[in-house]
């Protein structure tokens, strides 16, 4: 009996501690934000088949909600993403987008970014989409959205001074592998600074 108490509180700890990395990972680099119009950035995740996995399935739910509940006067969905490498022909970006406008019913604007094949390239590629945007929201799994802040804060720190935080963490969503989230996160963001790292006022 006394084993199980034991494990049990070990597994309860394991699991507080990775909802709290998730949680702050979900609000490091991001500022308040100000303006009329903001681009939420969908970030891809490999996707050998011709629809749209689990993993992007959800990014896409996170990406939409994550749009201001006011609908700022000008948003725009832009999903990133490249060659899945299933020999579809179809990419990341655009499995999203179908999933986002056949299945989610999504009406609003939607841009494709279709050449990325690293979280680097999909920040580096979608720059551009991102000029004249208020606000800016990266969505993906916490600590990769992390990543690709920090490495837009790298190639363009005047555009990451606009990120807010997107609508990828919920409590207790994705519980069960929140964990190995979590390990594989870490490892993920080793190379980041502790500045990076730092949680937003």
């Amino acid at each position: 009996m006394r084993r199980r108490t034991v494990l049990a509180m070990a597994g309860g700890a394991t699991l507080a501690l990775s909802e709290w990395l998730n949680w702050r990972w979900s609000r490091a680099l991001v500022g308040s934000g100000e303006g009329d119009s903001e681009a939420v950035v969908v970030l891809g995740y490999r996707n050998p088949r011709a629809t749209a996995n689990l993993v992007n399935r959800w990014r896409v739910r996170a990406g939409i909600r994550s749009i201001a509940a006011d609908r700022a006067r000008e948003t725009r969905l832009i999903f990133s993403g490249g060659a899945t490498g299933g020999g579809t022909g179809a990419t990341e970006a655009r499995l999203m987008a179908d999933y986002a406008k056949s299945v989610l019913r999504f009406d609003g604007t939607v841009i494709l970014e279709d050449k990325s094949t690293t979280t680097w390239e999909n920040v580096t590629n979608v720059i551009p989409l991102l000029e004249d945007a208020d606000r800016i929201k990266i969505v993906s799994q916490p600590a990769h959205a992390l990543k690709a802040r920090a490495y837009l804060r790298r190639q363009r720190p005047d555009l990451a001074e606009r990120l807010v935080r997107a609508d990828d963490y919920r409590p207790g969503e994705w519980m069960a592998a929140k964990p190995l989230l979590a390990l594989y996160g870490l490892w993920k963001l080793r190379a980041l600074t502790a500045g990076e790292r730092k949680v937003s006022p």
